[in-house]
């Protein structure tokens, strides 16, 4: 059981006296209310700390000590009353003179909340525009620095009157033009090619998992990884296994139709 303070008692009966005394009566005499000396609990009885019964003690003695009775009054028939200065009521006083009073012992943890909430969204405006914006620029410069010291690996002027045999593409159209030896030019320009930015465009809405592992993005990964390899397929074939007439040549025994 919670233990009582000594002062948080006193107080009680007190008023337990004060209301006995008005229901006696206003003709009755008045008599100086003694209480009983609470004995006070000892150290290893009480659950009370120290420095509390201390306090407790302490506020007990001023309030003693304040207290005054009134002489007999001179006429006949007077009766003697007990006058108590008022008091306050008794608060424990820490140090520079400020009141505390103790309710309870509360932990800190069970109040306070020292965790971070992980915040793992910003803003697209200026994180991650503002870096674009400077990784856009060094790339331009370099490039640009690039381009004065170090020759493009230009061939001679192209002959109007000969076309070379095979004719090729740049090695990032060769996909491309791979896909227009095997199918109408509408379905290898348009359709495949639609249909491949179509699918990239969908996937974060397909695949919503925010997790950066890539066990978890199976999905994601996937459908980058076939996309990619049926593009290189198909820029490698074009590449290296073309020959005259845009024929299928084995390299190792047709030779290279190839330049950079």
């Amino acid at each position: 059981m919670t233990e009582i303070p000594e002062h948080l008692r006193k107080r009680a009966e007190e008023a337990k006296a004060k209301a006995a005394a008005k229901a006696a009566g206003e003709d009755a005499p008045a008599e100086a209310v003694t209480e009983p000396a609470a004995e006070a609990p000892s150290a290893g009885d009480s659950r009370i700390p120290a420095h509390l019964l201390e306090r407790s003690k302490s506020a007990k003695a001023k309030k003693e000590g304040g207290a005054e009775v009134a002489a007999p009054s001179a006429s006949g028939g007077g009766v003697a009353t007990a006058v108590m200065d008022a008091a306050p009521p008794p608060t424990a006083t820490g140090p520079g003179g400020h009141t505390q009073r103790l309710l309870t012992v509360v932990k800190a943890g069970s109040i306070q909340d020292l965790k971070a909430t992980p915040v793992d969204k910003v803003h697209t405006w200026p994180h991650l525009l503002a870096v674009e914006f400077v990784a856009a620029l060094a790339i331009t410069v370099f490039t640009l620095i690039f381009s004065i010291f170090v020759n493009a690996p230009l061939l001679e002027l192209a002959n109007l009157n000969e076309t070379p045999n095979p004719s090729k593409a740049p090695w990032y159209f060769l996909g491309l033009q791979e896909l227009l030896t095997m199918f109408h030019p509408m379905v290898a320009g348009v359709t495949i090619p639609g249909m491949g930015i179509f699918l990239l465009i969908l996937s974060p809405y397909l695949d919503k998992n925010p997790s950066n592992k890539p066990e978890d993005r199976k999905f994601a990964i996937s459908l980058f990884t076939v996309q990619m390899m049926f593009w290189a397929v198909l820029v490698i074939i074009g590449s290296f296994f073309r020959g005259p007439g845009f024929i299928f040549v084995a390299p190792w025994t047709g030779g290279m139709f190839f330049e950079l």
